[in-house]
């Protein structure tokens, strides 16, 4: 799994950190996110899936 994110489509909502905290976080200034681990472990798969569904702007892909 590789993590894509759009950073000019970024609304700055937030949802994607409160699904994975571990994969993405937010700029201080901002709030713009931040990927934190282009290609997370397994095991947070399913929480970045439903990070890049609940984004309200579509800022995140992934590639498998």
């Amino acid at each position: 799994m590789k993590v894509l994110i759009d950073e000019e489509k970024c609304v700055a909502a937030g949802q994607c950190v409160n699904a994975s905290p571990d994969v993405f976080d937010q700029r201080e200034e901002d709030g713009i996110v931040v990927l934190l681990n282009e290609n997370p472990s397994a095991e947070l798969a399913d929480d970045v899936r439903n990070a890049a569904a609940v984004c309200p702007a579509l800022a995140i892909r992934i590639a498998e």
